[in-house]
């Protein structure tokens, strides 16, 4: 309950902050990890408030696949964009397939799904106790038109510290164990935890992708550089009110206060 009422009263403060620093139109990159895993946790929200969402935004927003949004980003205009939107998930869960591909395709949602392979490959749980999509899964997923495949590394490693000779493995097997199983180029990556990686892990990942995202809740507009593409986390807590805020990039405060205590909770991991 205690949790419950913190988090309101951050969003609260958070749309507050709005008002004084509005965020300029464009296009805005919208996280999701589970839908209907039945965790309770933050990273999973429940089947109808996700069919809610996508209902709310196929009538209201211009949804882009992420290469649209990125062919709009890299034109070379200058200023802010028109506004538009990406849907995005993270890791890779059995629920995918399960309960967010049926309501993305009712709605005509394009989507891009960054996987970590590991967990897929070797049906490892994620943390929070995750069961992990399967190949076949993962297959069926990548079938329909609405779907873009992307890379999330192997192991899901934090790519601020991971050792520079690993980088390349840990980018390479992710990507050639998608096109194995899955036929399919992997041109977009996710940084795990959303925490930029060291600068040669950035280097690798130039030359391998044509993107890269990272949270930093805000919108994204032409110019901005590809590889550090800003996202916006959905979570439970945030119900439609919030939620609707967030569609249209609001909220960087509360996603300010979160990356500077993930950078406290990670520090000292080696991934």
């Amino acid at each position: 309950m205690l949790k419950g009422v913190a988090r309101s009263t951050i969003k609260a403060a958070a749309a507050a902050v709005d008002v004084v620093r509005r965020e300029p139109q464009g296009i805005t990159i919208l996280i999701y990890h589970r839908v209907g895993a039945g965790t309770g946790g933050q990273m999973d929200l429940p089947v109808d408030v996700f069919d809610a969402q996508m209902r709310w935004l196929a009538a209201t927003q211009r949804l882009l696949t992420l290469d649209q949004a990125l062919d709009e980003l890299t034109a070379g205009a200058n200023g802010p964009g028109r506004a538009g939107l990406v849907v995005t998930f993270d890791d890779g869960t059995t629920d995918w397939v399960d309960h967010a591909l049926p309501v993305l395709e009712a709605y005509e949602v394009p989507a891009t799904f960054y996987v970590a392979t590991r967990f897929v490959d070797e049906q490892v749980p994620l943390p929070g106790d995750g069961t992990p999509i399967t190949w076949k899964g993962l297959a069926e997923l990548a079938t329909s038109p609405l779907v873009t495949i992307g890379s999330h590394t192997h192991t899901h490693a934090l790519l601020d510290r991971l050792p520079a000779g690993q980088v390349a493995d840990e980018l390479d097997r992710s990507t050639e164990l998608l096109g194995e199983h899955l036929g399919v180029t992997v041109d977009h990556f996710c940084y795990p935890k959303a925490l930029p990686g060291s600068p040669a892990a950035e280097a690798a990942i130039r030359e391998r992708f044509r993107s890269a995202t990272l949270a930093r809740t805000r919108t994204n507009h032409p110019g901005v550089d590809p590889y550090r593409l800003s996202r916006s986390p959905i979570q439970p807590a945030d119900a439609m009110r919030w939620f609707r805020r967030k569609a249209h990039g609001g909220l960087r405060a509360e996603d300010d206060l979160r990356r500077a205590v993930n950078r406290a909770r990670y520090r000292g991991l080696d991934a």
